[in-house]
């Protein structure tokens, strides 16, 4: 036997065509031979883009329903360096990244909870304590396919409702013989200051089978690091109709003016102005094996293990203005919808933060799978997985913790926010020194904060499913599958929190403590540079840097329990001060399904018709630690704290279940040898999201005017549930080339929304407009002065209301403080999602050259309406989209060039600072283009660049409208330099 290898694409496109799905399969052709010699077979391994397309082309077109797929170019090598970023290719596919990197997936405008993600088949559980699954943290080397099923099948769980994606891993005894791929890269991030300027990628594949082709094993290994640097403006929320000014000194109001002279309708203003430089290290390391053992002709064990294990480390700096509201407000100017321009506040604080964390996810599953064909005619097949996935953001060493140190000062004349020109916005202080500069010798110690959240999400699963095809009746019915299964899924997390430590505030002042030598004075020359009004744009353009590490030591050392009595500096987020929650979730869900294959003609039409049903119960048990709160303190100008009772640990345990009945049917009319019709309809679901299905109260920690929120979860949420449509016409017209277009409908119930109700509870007094407040404020406005929430906390401490720590406890004089407690119920409304879908893929004959290119234009009634204040249950996610491929692939080259484009977004609602109506983060449109260029120096030797971001796109965001600004992200785009061995 001789093996041949080729790379020309007119190879590929002859046979292209006979390719199986998904799999890199060999293609035997026997050549001519004497009688006496052995038959010799060359093998023709097709690879290269040509080959990947056409395999992924051959998916969509034998599949039953609408079916999309991407195929690896060869082993070890899949189209792009991230999982999802591949998957974006596909037709309704848009990313959304972290990072710079493409991370989750939104599919026909349904987001990342939404689709479900398998591995082999098999459930995959979140990542920690979600269930949205991070595809940027398994390697794709080991991944031979990524097939996405956008309308329901019976045999595939349920969680879908977007899409299912199925990961396929390569398996030995499906490409027979020694295989062996090896892989180095060097990564030069452009965006990178403190990391290295190159770091490496290295990954290795082995598949060979044994004992005539009975045992195969396969082995896959990669390690990747990254560092790089991210940029970025952020705004945490805007706060809707807060009291304004009783005497201000200069006003621009452009609102629509009513019948009796004043303006009209809401107006908005930003809770803070922030900026940061994050610099990141980031490490994957991702391993897979896979044995398989043909006992006999007619049975196969297969045994896998996938693990994976990312490490992120951060360390940041920022810097930016806290603002309060009322007569704290000097001046301000509102545009034509309410929203504030620019403001002069005063009072608060100016600050410049550090902070440091390292996260690791952690993620493995081992299955075991047995396939026994019984007879010529019945199939059948038991599978077993135990899969975990644990997110742990306490994973530095040194600490066990994420922090954040906030320095700064409170003593300034005013602040400013200033968004009437640029993309950013400028914030910028006057200081009681004279100058729009703070000195390092001013810089205090307002306070730090300490976390530790780690997550995990189980899911343990047996299935057992059966195949019998027809060859005793005489009908149309091809084959009959049927299948149970039960599937354990526990979700569970804790969550620490060190309070507020060291003060909070700046009375006393501790400025002694942190040397002038600590801080070093940057300008803003280089930063955000790529927006207008960033870089020296900005009117403050300096900011300090320090050592978190020293700002920690030295605050430890100083601010003791001796000194500080319960805000003594402890960096520890399970201090006797702090407080810890924790919560669970169990899903049981036992299913069963059965499915049919049919095949007619109609009208000398060749029909398939796959119809079948699913039905799922599943009973969820909730258990979350309460705590208890006693009441909130005002400890400083800006900060108040709640305060909780000592003692035991109570856990509240619930109950809740549902269940579904699932249909499906599945059409398919080939019109012509070339053209398929489909006609799909079916039911799909998607669970609630683990926050809200977790029972018990819990309120702020932080409850500052304007944030006295809290949330209750609901255990016996239903799920979201879609009635789907979907019509297709695909034109299949030459060997990897065909243009398809299709529509599809989803109609959701179940869509869940929170509902606020205001209540007081019993115990918890508002210092606020209590007796000794309205008192404070008299006394200062009395002396013709300004009463900020500065001078008013000032005053009670002047008036002998504080204790020795200078904080400042309610009295049962003080009014109930009213909190917006927030819910999740199931809205009784269907909402109904549209969307068309249109792909054309093209091998230009002979050239070497071709294109792809899709696009997606959806719509529906589950959009956000700016303009109410009222609770919404939008749909997250949903977005036009549309990717474009331009490829040349001939004469050892294989070089291609993508664009990938989505429109403006909602990402979610509620802002991290916003007001209680719960407003909206919306995202502008973003486009990114990437490069892969190859050259096959020999058949087994390749070298590569490829080219991440090309243009330095950025990211921005934004409230109800785009002058309400959220975020500005710079990334910067990065190179890769490698070489690819196989034989």
């Amino acid at each position: 036997m001789k093996t041949t290898t080729f790379t020309k694409s007119r190879v590929a496109t002859a046979v292209s065509v006979v390719l199986s799905a998904g799999m890199m399969l060999p293609l035997q052709a026997q050549e001519t031979a004497t009688p006496e010699a052995e038959p010799k077979v060359e093998i023709i391994e097709v690879r290269g883009i040509r080959g990947s397309l056409a395999r992924s082309m051959d998916v969509k077109r034998e599949s039953s329903g609408v079916v999309d797929a991407i195929s690896s170019e060869e082993m070890g090598k899949f189209p792009d360096t991230n999982l999802a970023e591949s998957l974006q290719r596909i037709t309704g596919v848009s990313v959304s990244r972290v990072n710079g990197e493409g991370s989750q997936i939104t599919v026909r405008g349904f987001g990342p909870e939404f689709n479900l993600i398998t591995l082999n088949g098999r459930q995959m559980p979140g990542t920690g304590y979600t269930r949205s699954f991070n595809l940027e943290n398994l390697s794709s080397e080991g991944v031979s396919a990524l097939e996405l099923y956008k309308t329901a099948r019976a045999e595939n769980p349920s969680g879908g409702l977007g899409a299912t994606v199925n990961i396929v891993t390569s398996k030995p005894l499906s490409s027979p013989g020694q295989k062996f791929a090896l892989m180095g890269k060097g990564v030069h991030d452009s965006s990178n200051e403190k990391g290295k300027d190159v770091t490496p990628e290295l990954a290795a594949l082995y598949s060979n089978t044994f004992a005539d082709d009975r045992f195969g094993v396969a082995l896959s290994f990669s390690q990747a690091r990254r560092d790089f640097q991210i940029q970025n403006a952020n705004i945490q929320g805007w706060q809707a109709n807060v009291p304004l000014p009783s005497n201000p000194t200069h006003v621009i109001d452009r609102r629509p003016v009513g019948a009796d002279g004043l303006p009209t309708g809401n107006y908005f203003f930003p809770k803070d102005m922030n900026y940061g430089i994050t610099d990141f290290q980031r490490e994957r390391t991702t391993g897979q094996l896979t044995l398989q053992y043909a006992a006999t002709d007619d049975i196969t064990f297969t045994l896998d293990y996938t693990g994976s294990r990312a490490l992120v480390g951060s360390q940041g700096i920022g810097w930016g203005i806290w603002n309060n509201f009322g007569d704290n407000i000097n001046a301000y100017e509102l545009d034509e919808r309410g929203t504030a321009l620019f403001a002069d506040i005063s009072g608060d604080d100016g600050s410049f933060s550090a902070s440091k964390g390292t996260t690791e996810v952690k993620a493995a599953s081992i299955g075991f799978n047995m396939a026994w064909q019984l007879t010529d005619n019945w199939q059948v097949s038991f599978d077993a997985h135990d899969s975990n996935n644990k997110a742990d953001n306490g994973a530095d060493k040194g600490s066990g913790n994420s922090g954040q140190i906030i320095l700064g000062s409170d003593q300034l004349i005013t602040k400013f926010y200033d968004y009437r020109t640029g993309e950013i916005p400028q914030a910028y202080i006057l200081w009681r020194n004279g100058t729009n500069e703070l000195r390092p010798s001013e810089i205090d110690s307002n306070f730090s904060q300490f976390f530790h959240s780690p997550g995990e999400s189980e899911v343990q699963q047996f299935k057992l499913d059966s195949t019998w095809h027809n060859s005793v009746f005489n009908i149309p019915l091809v084959s009959i599958k049927g299948g149970v299964a039960r599937t354990e899924q526990t979700m569970s997390g804790t969550n620490a929190w060190s309070g507020l430590r060291g003060g909070p505030g700046f009375n006393p002042s501790f400025t002694f403590i942190f040397p002038d030598s600590m801080f070093t004075r940057r300008d803003t020359g280089n930063f955000l540079d790529q927006f207008a009004g960033g870089g020296n744009g900005l009117v403050s353009n300096y900011y300090y840097t320090y050592s978190y590490d020293e700002a920690v030591a030295r605050q430890t050392a100083y601010l003791t329990e001796t000194l500080m009595g319960p805000n003594a500096y402890l960096p520890d987020p399970y201090n006797v001060y702090g407080t810890v929650g924790q919560s669970s979730v169990q899903e049981v869900t036992n299913s069963l399904y059965l499915q049919s294959a049919w095949e007619f003609d109609v009208a000398n039409f060749p029909v398939q018709l796959n119809v079948g049903a699913r039905y799922e119960k599943t009973d969820v048990t909730s258990s979350v630690r309460q705590d208890v709160e006693k009441q909130v303190n005002w400890v400083s100008p800006s900060e108040w704290i709640m305060k909780y009772e000592s003692g035991d640990i109570n856990f509240l345990t619930l109950t809740g279940s549902h269940n579904v009945l699932l249909p499906m049917m599945d059409l398919r009319v080939d019109l012509t040898d070339d053209l398929v019709s489909r006609f799909s309809v079916g039911k799909s679901i998607t669970r609630a999201p683990l926050g809200a299905l977790g029972g018990g109260r819990s309120l702020s920690g932080s409850p500052k005017p304007g944030a006295r929120s809290g949330g209750q979860g609901n255990t016996n949420l239903q799920p979201y549930e879609s009635t789907n449509l979907d019509l297709s016409l695909e034109y299949y017209y030459a060997p990897g080339s065909y243009a398809a277009i299709g529509y599809y409908r989803k109609s959701v119930k179940n869509f869940i929304g929170n509902s606020i109700t205001d209540i007081t509870i019993e115990g918890l007094h508002d210092i606020q407009n209590g007796p000794r407040y309205q008192q404070a404020v008299a006394d200062i406005v009395a002396r013709g002065e300004q009463p900020t929430d500065t001078a008013i906390y000032n005053q009670m401490l002047a008036n002998g209301h504080g204790d020795a720590n200078g904080e400042i406890a309610p009295s049962s004089a003080d009014p109930l403080i009213l909190w917006s407690i927030s819910q999740p119920q199931n809205s009784p409304d269907t909402k109904t999602v549209d969307g068309i879908e249109a792909a054309w893929q093209h091998m230009l004959g002979e050239t070497g050259f071709g294109f792809g290119i899709n696009g997606t234009i959806v719509s529906g009634d589950v959009k956000f309406d700016v303009e109410s204040l009222t609770q919404q249950t939008p749909l997250v996610g949903l977005s036009n989209s549309a990717n474009l491929q331009l490829f040349y692939e001939d004469y050892g080259w294989s070089i291609k060039l993508t664009y990938a484009w989505r429109d403006s977004y909602l990402i979610g609602v509620g802002q991290g600072q916003g007001s209680s109506d719960a407003p909206p983060q919306f995202a502008k449109a973003y486009a990114q283009w990437d490069l892969s260029v190859n050259y096959d120096v020999t058949p087994n030797f390749t070298v590569f660049f490829e080219g991440i971001n090309l243009t330095n796109e950025t990211e921005q965001g934004y409230g109800r409208y785009e002058e309400q600004f959220l975020f500005a992200r710079q990334y910067g785009p990065r190179y890769i330099l490698g070489a690819r061995y196989r034989f």
